[in-house]
């Protein structure tokens, strides 16, 4: 193992990890394989990750956070119509899961894996999502635009309901021919009932 004159960072390490768990996949990635790809030793990594579970729930969420980052600008641009904005959010939502499944289909159906190990992870990436819908919701609420008695309620109706164009369960279904003729009828449908 040769002697890496940069400082071992969490963020070098979860890169590190990512690309071990590209080339390995999530069943044979180890903490050892991604120490000898940063040359230091299995202790090293350690350090910043006291368990292999814990350095793939970091990993897991890294990448989760992406896509919370990337809604959050749209969730805050209160200047625009709560309406195009739903509509925008959904769309936005729904084109990064298609875009890291196709242009990174391995790493893609790594996190697939990993989504199920980090239950708490995934909790919290959903109630964040849930909460930049909720406000958009609410921002429709008080403009007049949308009735609902409970913002957070809808949030969650909407996301649950548009599932099958982010969950990874269905990645297969992303690129069947129609698949955006599908997504704008439901998210139309969707809209539509919540309408003052």
């Amino acid at each position: 193992m040769a002697p890496t004159s940069e400082t071992l960072t969490a963020e070098r390490i979860l890169a590190a990890t990512e690309e071990v768990l590209r080339r390995h996949g999530p069943a044979k990635a180890t903490v050892v394989d991604v120490a000898r790809a940063l040359g230091v030793s299995h202790g090293s990594v350690y350090r910043h990750f006291r368990t292999k579970a814990a350095l793939r729930a970091a990993v897991t969420k890294q990448w989760l956070d992406r896509t919370t980052e990337l809604l959050a600008s749209i969730a805050a641009d209160t200047g625009r119509d709560p309406e195009a904005r739903v509509r925008e959010w959904l769309a936005a939502l729904f084109a990064a899961k298609r875009r890291k499944a196709g242009i990174d289909p391995e790493l893609f159906a790594t996190y697939s894996v990993l989504v199920f190990e980090a239950v708490e992870v995934v909790g919290t990436h959903v109630a964040e999502l849930t909460g930049q819908l909720t406000d958009i919701v609410r921002d429709g609420v008080e403009s007049g635009t949308f009735r609902a008695d409970d913002p957070s309620a809808a949030a969650r109706a909407l996301f649950q309901a548009t599932d099958r164009f982010h969950d990874p369960r269905y990645v297969r279904e992303w690129e069947k021919p129609g698949v955006e003729g599908e997504f704008e009828a439901v998210v139309d449908l969707l809209v539509r009932g919540l309408r003052a």
